[in-house]
């Protein structure tokens, strides 16, 4: 499956669909980050607040938030 292009909107909104919360804002800087607490396992994910993500980025996103590209697709679909 390809991904396609996507804006740190984008990935933000599939983020909180998969029950990510944005983290307390901790000094300047154009990236934001989102924590999901799992039963034995912490996920922290930091997005770039750009409007064009690089696909690389994007795939490193997807691995830190614990999801398979599939599901991601899926959750943007939404």
């Amino acid at each position: 499956m390809k991904l396609s292009i996507l804006s740190s909107s984008q990935i933000e909104k599939v983020l909180r669909r998969a029950g990510f919360k944005l983290a307390p804002k901790k000094g300047k800087g154009s990236h934001k980050a989102f924590v999901k607490q799992a039963k034995d396992k912490k996920f922290l994910v930091i997005v770039p607040q750009k409007k064009i993500i690089p696909r690389g980025t994007l795939l490193a996103i997807i691995k830190q938030a614990g999801l398979s590209k599939e599901k991601f697709m899926r959750l943007l679909k939404e």
